[in-house]
C-alpha cells in the first residue's frame, strides 16, 4: 500500500519529513514530493498550495507519478457547525464544492454539471475509522466526522456561514478538500480529509495563529502516524 499524504501547512510537512526515511525527493510542476517510509509504510509526502486547482493537481500528480493507493489531506478549516470549538478536528465523511453554482442551468448548488457520479464525494470508511481511532488519543480536543465543504473563497461572514451550514449540512469549510476528493474518486483511490478548526469562519480569531498552527500540526501528525501504524493491508 502506497500512501499519498498532502499537507496544507509547512509545519505538518516539516514534522513528517523529520520522522520519515526519505528515499527520493522530486519536484513536479510546483510541488515538491518526498518519497520514503514512515512507521513501516510506503508514503509520498507533499504540500499542495492553496485552492481547489492546487488540491486537484497535487492529487492527480500523486496518482500519476507515484501510483498512490490512498490519499490523506490535512490542514485547517473554518467551523460551520456551531457546536465546533477552535482546535477541534473534523474527519471527512464526505466532501462537496460549495462554490460550484450552475443553478441557472437547472442544477443544484454544489452539483457538478453533466457529471456521471455523485457530486458529494464520500470518504473511505476504513480510513475514517482509523482516523477516529487515532484521534481518541487526543485528550484536549474533540474529534468529529462530517461533510467538509470546499471553495475558492475565504469565508469570513456570519451569514455565509449560516447559509453553508443550512444548505449543505457542512461541518466546516476550507479551500482544497473537495477538489482532492474529486480527483481521488474519479481515479478510484480511497481518500480522507482531516481538518483542524482555526476559527468559526466569521472573521474573528481567538488565538495567535502561530500558536494554533503549531498545536494543530502536532495533532494532525499524531493522527496520521496512528493511521499508518494501525491500518492493516488488504
Amino acid at each position: 500500500m502506497n500512501w499519498g499524504i498532502i499537507g496544507a501547512m509547512d509545519e505538518e510537512v516539516a514534522e513528517l519529513k523529520k520522522e520519515m526515511n526519505i528515499e527520493v525527493t522530486r519536484q513536479i510542476a510546483h510541488v515538491m514530493f518526498y518519497k520514503g517510509t514512515l512507521n513501516g509504510r510506503d508514503i509520498v509526502l507533499c504540500k499542495s498550495g492553496v485552492g481547489k486547482v492546487n488540491g486537484a493537481l497535487t492529487a492527480q500528480l500523486l496518482i500519476d507519478h507515484f501510483q498512490v493507493n490512498v490519499i490523506v489531506f490535512t490542514g485547517v478549516a473554518g467551523a460551520l457547525d456551531p457546536k465546533l470549538n477552535i482546535e477541534d478536528i473534523v474527519i471527512s465523511s464526505s466532501c462537496q464544492q460549495h462554490d460550484l453554482d450552475a443553478t441557472a442551468l437547472g442544477f443544484s448548488r454544489g452539483e457538478v454539471p453533466m457529471f456521471s457520479r455523485e457530486s458529494v464525494f464520500k470518504a473511505d470508511e476504513m480510513l475514517i475509522n482509523q482516523a477516529l481511532a487515532a484521534g481518541k488519543h487526543l485528550s484536549d480536543v474533540e474529534v468529529y466526522t462530517g461533510k467538509i465543504l470546499s471553495g475558492d473563497q475565504f469565508i469570513a461572514d456570519k451569514k455565509e456561514v449560516e447559509d453553508l451550514f443550512l444548505t449543505f449540512d457542512g461541518k466546516c469549510v476550507e479551500m482544497e478538500g473537495a477538489a482532492v476528493a474529486h480527483a481521488a474518486v474519479v481515479n478510484e483511490v480511497p481518500f480522507l480529509i482531516i481538518r483542524s478548526m482555526s476559527d468559526k469562519a466569521d472573521g474573528e480569531a481567538t488565538m495567535n495563529f502561530a500558536e494554533f498552527t503549531k498545536r494543530a500540526s502536532a495533532r494532525a501528525v499524531s493522527i496520521i502516524k496512528g493511521m499508518l501504524s494501525e491500518r492493516q493491508e488488504t
